[in-house]
């Protein structure tokens, strides 16, 4: 997840994904049914990995497939195999249905056992660029006719040393969502998208309905999520992760911005009573609670929280509206986390095997038969009375040729989502640290569920202490290696 400031010429939000980053969007976002990238076509790439004929030679690549409850993704995946095997009939394809874990990517490589390609977060490119865990794809990718197409702000954050380890699916700007109906119902006037903390406090403060079991906002509390969900107030309050100077990171979340974010958390819970009472929640739970009706706000990325509340949820599009994260007072940033899925090639493939594999990956990027799967899936959704929800970051740069043909599809359905203009001219993507993010997540989870289980916390307190850790446990250790 990283740097943002063209942004927003993009298309909104996910989620993914997560995670958390990587953690259900990670913080990873989550798969994006029927996207452009996942659909239709036989666009070969023109990487000239090999001078030898590599459609002549009997390859075997183990690619990365969908989870096993994943079934609509599967279908297409393995649509997709069909395609590509009867393009390249040289080569055998694995099927390998591993989920990537940082703490299980070391011990997957060690023993070989890692896919030939595999899936991971915009936070890991410096993680496994450092540990030899990704191969460098620059040839390849700089033989590829459709690299310029590509959106510059998302592919960005695998290029590491000027040189490129990773492919990008799609991405998304952390935002918050919100159930218009349940405002409605308790006579609550929402702000403009142009809103600041005061403003989200209020709202759900006034929307909240404890006794009902209804919550004004769920932010969440369990799992890297819940410290995911917090960096974006750091962010916004004008804080930072980490800072790195000739090498060395240092922990500088507990600063006076970390206070005041973790403050404002203090606020939403004991002043306003305005989060689940139960608040131990992971991104599924919050997910799930927003779709229900049982919380008025949630914060993820907004094509997954949109999808599933209309399409699981039952909700009409006039029910929910993507707002960009708050700012801290009036005129300020609204930093939402910018964040994304990548596909990176095995380092311990050969060189052939790593060229199919880039061919694999991009083999229905930028073609007419992507286009016309989307347009299926579309008409697909208005038939079963569901809405087709846009990713708000795509694989493809909103300026190319490709994303005007996307948009006209868009524009002659009545089922697809459409978002607020304005959100586009608010919203601010900020890239998330790229080291030890996930340990960090980690150790801002204990402060967030320390806050919220006790009335009287120290933030400073608090937060010096995890920093202290995540210094001595991660970064510090980052440095030796």
């Amino acid at each position: 997840m990283r740097k943002f400031s063209l942004l927003l010429t993009c298309l909104l939000l996910l989620g993914s994904l997560l995670a958390a980053c990587g953690g259900k969007n990670e913080p990873e976002v989550k798969s994006n049914e029927g996207a452009p990238s996942d659909n239709g076509g036989n666009n070969q790439t023109q990487a000239q990995g090999s001078a030898d004929d590599i459609t002549q030679k009997k390859i075997t690549i183990k690619v990365h497939y969908p989870l096993p409850d994943e079934t609509t993704l599967r279908q297409q995946e393995d649509d997709k195999i069909a395609r590509f095997q009867a393009k390249y009939p040289n080569v055998t394809i694995i099927k390998d249905d591993w989920d990537y874990d940082v703490n299980e990517i070391g011990v997957k490589m060690a023993s070989n056992e890692a896919p030939t390609f595999y899936n991971t977060w915009a936070t890991e490119a410096n993680f496994l660029v450092e540990r030899g865990w990704v191969a460098d794809i620059t040839d390849l990718w700089n033989n590829w006719e459709y690299k310029d197409q590509m959106n510059p702000v998302l592919q960005e954050q695998f290029i590491v040393d000027g040189k490129v380890y990773g492919i990008t699916q799609n991405g998304y700007v952390t935002s918050t969502v919100v159930n218009k109906k349940l405002a409605e119902a308790k006579g609550v006037t929402l702000p403009g998208l142009d809103w600041t903390w005061d403003d989200m406090y209020n709202a759900a403060k006034d929307i909240a309905d404890p006794k009902k079991g209804i919550s004004g906002i769920a932010p969440m509390g369990k799992g890297n999520e819940a410290g995911w969900n917090w960096t974006n107030f750091l962010f916004e309050a004008g804080g930072d992760i980490e800072t790195v100077d000739n090498g060395k990171i240092t922990a500088v979340f507990n600063s006076e911005a970390g206070v005041k974010a973790l403050d404002f958390y203090k606020k939403l819970r004991w002043e306003a009573n305005a989060i689940p009472q139960d608040w131990a929640l992971g991104w599924g739970d919050a997910v799930n609670s927003f779709q229900q009706g049982r919380t008025g706000m949630v914060i993820a990325g907004a094509f997954d929280v949109l999808h599933a509340a209309l399409n699981e949820g039952g909700m009409k599009p006039e029910d929910v509206v993507a707002y960009p994260m708050p700012a801290a007072e009036k005129g300020g940033k609204h930093y939402g986390i910018l964040g994304g899925n990548y596909l990176v090639i095995n380092p311990n493939a050969t060189k052939e095997e790593q060229e199919m594999a880039f061919r694999y990956i991009t083999f229905d990027y930028f073609t007419d038969e992507a286009l016309k799967s989307v347009e299926d899936t579309i008409q697909a959704r208005k038939a079963e009375g569901k809405y087709y929800v846009p990713t708000p970051l795509e694989y493809f740069s909103d300026d190319s040729e490709y994303a005007t043909k996307v948009k006209a599809i868009y524009e002659k359905y009545d089922n697809v989502y459409q978002y607020d203009p304005q959100l586009f001219d608010l919203l601010e993507g900020k890239p998330e640290a790229q080291s030890g993010t996930q340990d960090y997540y980690a150790a801002m989870s204990n402060v967030v569920q320390e806050t919220f289980s006790k009335k009287d916390t120290d933030s400073k307190k608090l937060l010096d202490e995890a920093a202290k850790f995540v210094q001595e446990n991660v970064f510090d250790k980052i440095g030796q290696q």
